[in-house]
This record gives structure tokens, sequence and C-alpha cells, in this order.
């Protein structure tokens, strides 16, 4: 179990505070990231949350998967290590 969690279905109103208090009821949370559009600064929903324990981590998804936050229901699980991507452009042959 790691201590990144993967958070979703986060309120586009939300804020990396209120977030954080939203998790700090299950122990230290030691940062949080709510991922952006680059173009418009708008949340896409979704973002990560690093506690300080795998069992807070697991205390987090426990408590809080399904739970309410601004009228809308979370979906928290542990985070998965990011696939590679290939680099380049991809183009193709002439």
């Amino acid at each position: 179990m790691g201590r990144r969690l993967y958070v979703a279905n986060l309120p586009p109103s939300i804020e990396q505070l209120a977030l954080e208090k939203v998790f700090g009821q299950c122990g230290t949370v030691e940062s949080v990231n709510i991922v952006k559009d680059r173009a418009t600064g708008y949340s896409k929903g979704f973002g990560f949350v690093d506690m300080s324990s795998d069992a807070e981590a697991q205390k987090a998804i426990a408590q809080l998967n399904g739970a309410d936050c601004e009228g809308q229901p979370l979906t928290v699980n542990e985070a998965k290590p990011q696939k590679k991507r290939k680099s380049g452009f991809g183009g193709g042959r002439r």
C-alpha cells in the first residue's frame, strides 16, 4: 500500500486547502495536488493527496471513498504509478 492517493469526482470549486482539511480528518496530509487544465486553469476534477503513512492512507480510503464533498461523492483509491509515454511526435514515414 502506498501513501499517495488518487482522488476523483472533485467539485470544480474545491481548493487545495479545503481538500487538505477533508483528508486531514484521517491523518497528516503531506501534500495536495489538484490537477488543472493548462489553458483555462480550471480543475479537471481529480487530484492526488499524499498522506504521511500507509495506515493513514488506508483510513482515508475507507472513510472518504464515496463520501460527500460539496454535493459530489468522492472516489478515493491508491494512486498507481504513471505509465511511461513514448517520446517524440509519432510521425509516419513518407
